[in-house]
């Protein structure tokens, strides 16, 4: 059996260096691809693995004597260098901003099916039209998903007193993670409509399982709940309560003077956001259907009748997201009408109105027609949707820290005593990452850091800790790049919190966890043992 695999193997590589040959022989293509790979880094890809880094192509012999090499496809970077042979692993952020000259922005939409790239696309180019940026350039990732670019001439050299070509890869991160948060709600009820049924028999799951409810407010999940709501038969006055439980005990009414017991006159299902402390209750009970209603809990703890609807979609898990990890230092992506060397489809351009129906075949290397990529964007017709991005994600950032500060990283006003905490105490997901990676490194790095850090450990600890997880990592990180990730973030003034479990690029992504966890952050599980201790 293992014999018939291999020879499958050896004949789709014969096929794909056949195609490859004749293929990068096309003019267009290779005229296509040197004018996109101006100034950046470019990489080539051999069946088997990534060629040396740095690296670039400034001639079309380059191109061709590279692939009569074995390269099958070309990868370049989002950014722009001044000279991209200059550039190494053993850079620090700062000596990496001296040599960058500019960046792109890249959006890479990472779906496990097509059709649904294709709805993502569609909601990701309206909001960039919603905010007054008319050019963008589409393309086929070569192989169940889309790549939309907005050139660095779309952004003001400087916003907030930021120099542009010095913010990456926070600025592109921050519009990525905006947009997917403004068109989630969208996407999972588009997809939810489409093919619930469809999925929960692909993944042999339960369409219970794979649904979640999304706040019409800010795009998370809200959890399904108990409201109550209780009557003192005596005097009338009623109260109202959420994750209630009913016990056969009897309440007495809290009102001054009344000895009467309180009755449940009212016990319903509804869904709570957490976040904007909002939640629904159907008016004709039937919470599954509608997930809608005329009760709102402010953030002050006011009742207000509003008119709400909370939507029902799929799981991001199983519809796949913006791919966020590709928004990283000297990251590549698969160039225009370079090849994929799994499927032997080109990286083919499209237009808006090309992608509803788009196929595969369309994508043929032998009958592709070569277009260009790079979109000609009008200089700061982005600087709205940065504004955006930015303060959405000041807002996020500062509510995400006060609510896990508020609820599990203080006593008495007080910053955790790492005194403590041990490494037993660590959850198994961080358990896991420190025996070392041999994939995702970088994400893994930005993990252990904010992790320790957030903990409140020595600078010497987090040091030691982290050199000596980088020595089981295969191959370590650079110690030029390990070096300056420590020294940025021990300056920080603010702690940045680790991702959060359900974070698609992280945990789950590099193998550390496979099941949904029973706590929300890795912080959480820690806190909870000191709380046991305490």
């Amino acid at each position: 059996m293992a014999d018939k695999e291999e020879d499958k193997k050896d004949i789709k590589e014969e096929r794909v260096r056949a195609i490859t040959s004749l293929y990068y022989s096309n003019p267009a293509v290779i005229s296509a691809i040197l004018e996109f790979a101006a100034n950046r880094e470019v990489v080539p890809r051999y069946y088997e693995g990534f060629g040396k880094r740095p690296d670039g192509i400034q001639y079309p012999s380059d191109i061709s004597g590279l692939v009569r090499k074995g390269a099958t496809s070309f990868h370049s970077s989002e950014e722009i260098w001044l000279n991209p042979l200059d550039i190494n692993a053993d850079m620090t952020p700062a000596e990496l901003n001296e040599k960058r000259k500019s960046w792109d922005l890249l959006i890479d939409i990472d779906c496990p099916y097509l059709d649904y790239a294709k709805t993502a696309a569609k909601l990701i180019i309206k909001v960039l039209e919603d905010y007054g940026i008319k050019g963008y350039g589409i393309k086929f990732s070569g192989s169940k998903g889309f790549h939309i670019i907005v050139s660095g001439e779309a952004f003001p050299d400087e916003y907030d007193g930021k120099k542009m070509k010095d913010m990456f890869p926070e600025w592109p991160r921050a519009i990525c993670e905006y947009i997917m948060n403004r068109g989630k709600p969208e996407f999972n009820r588009a997809i939810g409509e489409q093919d619930v049924e469809a999925i929960s028999k692909r993944k042999n799951i339960s369409a219970e399982d794979i649904t979640e409810v999304i706040c019409p407010q800010c795009g998370q999940e809200a959890k399904k709940t108990a409201f109550v709501k209780l009557e003192c038969p005596e005097c009338g006055d009623t109260i109202e309560r959420k994750d209630y439980k009913i016990k056969n005990r009897e309440l007495k009414c809290t009102r001054k003077g009344c000895h009467g017991t309180l009755e449940v006159v009212e016990n319903r299902e509804m869904y709570f956001c957490e976040n904007c402390k909002i939640f629904n209750i159907p008016s004709a009970g039937k919470v599954e259907e509608k997930y809608s209603g005329t009760v709102v809990l402010s953030k002050h703890g006011k009742s207000i009748s509003k008119d709400i609807e909370f939507d029902k979609g799929i799981k991001e898990e199983y519809t796949g997201s913006l791919d966020l990890v590709l928004v990283a230092p000297r990251h590549l992506f698969r160039m225009p009408y370079s090849l994929h060397e799994k499927t032997a489809l080109a990286s083919v351009v499209l237009s808006k109105d090309e992608i509803e129906g788009f196929s595969p075949k369309d994508a043929n290397p032998m009958n592709v027609k070569v277009r260009k990529f790079m979109p000609e964007n009008v200089k700061g017709e982005a600087t709205r949707l940065l504004a955006s991005s930015i303060e959405w994600k000041k807002e996020r950032v500062g509510e995400e820290e006060s609510r896990i500060k508020k609820k599990y990283m203080s006593y008495e006003n007080k910053e955790i005593d790492n005194s403590q905490v041990n490494e037993s105490m660590f959850p198994e997901a961080i358990k896991k990452l420190l025996k070392g990676l041999a994939d995702g490194k970088k994400r893994g790095l930005f993990v252990l850091i904010t992790f320790l850090r957030s903990l409140n450990f020595s600078p010497e600890y987090i040091n030691k800790t982290i050199r000596e997880w980088n020595e089981k990592n295969q191959p370590p990180l650079k110690e030029g790049y390990l070096r300056g990730q420590i020294e940025w973030h021990l300056k920080q003034r603010k702690k940045i919190l680790p991702p959060n479990y359900d974070n698609p690029s992280f945990y789950k992504d590099l193998g550390l966890i496979s099941e949904k966890q029973q706590t929300k952050n890795p912080l959480v599980d820690v806190m909870r043992k000191i709380k046991k201790n305490v």
